[in-house]
């Protein structure tokens, strides 16, 4: 691949919907409980702890399971290495942006 094709190459594994709004909701947050972000994003259950599962499987997130006044509570938080790759994606799309932009004549 190309250095060209490859600043096109969008992250997968952030890109999918899901994904991406459970990252873009992290990142205005220092942590997040799982139902703060099953509101946040939409997700099921299911669906967001499957999301969560890939993304901690990716060393993205973060997730602590604890009990709050003997209710299970799951947290989750971003992690550098998380922090980093959806910055970069959210670059990647603004260069992508700004090559769709129509060039005009001077």
């Amino acid at each position: 691949m190309s250095e060209a094709e490859n600043e096109m190459v969008l992250d997968r594994l952030i890109h999918e919907p899901g994904r991406l709004a459970i990252l873009t909701v992290l990142t205005s947050v220092k942590s997040a409980d799982f139902v703060f972000l099953q509101r946040a994003t939409g997700l099921t259950k299911g669906n967001l702890s499957s999301h969560l599962t890939k993304l901690e499987e990716a060393g993205m997130v973060k997730i602590q399971k604890r009990f709050v006044k003997k209710k299970p509570n799951t947290n989750v938080g971003l992690t550098e290495e998380g922090r980093r790759r959806i910055n970069g994606h959210w670059e990647q799309l603004d260069r992508l942006k700004r090559l769709s932009r129509p060039v005009t004549d001077g």
